[in-house]
């Protein structure tokens, strides 16, 4: 069979007027033996349903806080209008379909958010410090351990229970949405991932596997999901 193709949403638009998006996840996608499309903000997606062969909600700013009920915050940054009405419409097209599916960073946010549940807005003020989901000096990503639930789906394609994650955001699940549930926490009880009960692949996870090339575990995912796309 070829490689399939997948979808991978796109940064918001630059001053530049470009969309742009990190090589990595283009990396982690071809090194798993798929073919990456990159999907900027549109006004329409359902057509990529039916042209796609999988898709990654890719990491980056945060969702509109109005989007999930809650109120402004100072630490919010990034916020699109275009990309969260774009990637919302394309979540709930995807909660529908049959397609693989994989949630990353912001993609979990977004997923969540399309299927009813709610956000932290910033992790520190319901967590604390004791364990560093992003560093802000230097503003880079940052490793720590995750607990994967035993039997989960998650843990099964990784073979793995107990891994160490690359993790960079400042947002999470505040409530784990219906038809969804969690499989990996942090130590400090963060939901980490998250797999739908009645979609045939829909997982999502609040670290970023594409920036580990060199993790076994964290290319397993890649290629697991890259196989479910070839077998839809």
């Amino acid at each position: 069979m070829g490689r399939p193709v997948i979808g991978i949403t796109t940064y918001s638009r630059s001053e530049a007027n470009d969309f742009t998006l990190p090589a990595t996840y283009v990396d982690a996608i071809q090194a798993a033996g798929g073919t990456a499309v990159l999907l900027p903000p549109q006004p329409n997606p359902e057509p990529l349903i039916e042209v796609l062969d999988g898709l990654i909600f890719a990491g980056g700013g945060d969702i509109d806080p109005a989007r999930y009920g809650s109120l402004p915050n100072e630490t919010v940054y990034l916020v699109d209008a275009d990309r969260d009405e774009f990637e919302l419409k394309l979540a709930a097209l995807i909660l529908k379909s049959q397609l693989p599916t994989l949630g990353i960073c912001r993609g979990m946010q977004i997923l969540t958010v399309a299927s009813g549940g709610d956000l932290i807005v910033h992790v520190p003020d319901a967590y604390g410090g004791r364990i560093q989901h992003r560093l802000d000096h230097p503003r880079r990503p940052t490793p720590h351990l995750v607990q994967a639930s035993p039997n989960s789906r998650l843990s099964n394609l990784l073979e793995a229970i107990e891994f160490e994650i690359v993790s960079w955001h400042h947002q999470a699940i505040k409530t784990v949405p219906p038809d969804w549930k969690p499989v990996a926490q942090a130590a400090d009880g963060l939901v980490e991932a998250i797999e739908h009960q009645q979609h045939p692949w829909l997982i999502a996870v609040q670290w970023h596997p594409e920036l580990s090339p060199d993790d076994p575990v964290q290319q397993q995912l890649f290629r697991s999901f890259v196989r479910a796309c070839r077998s839809s």
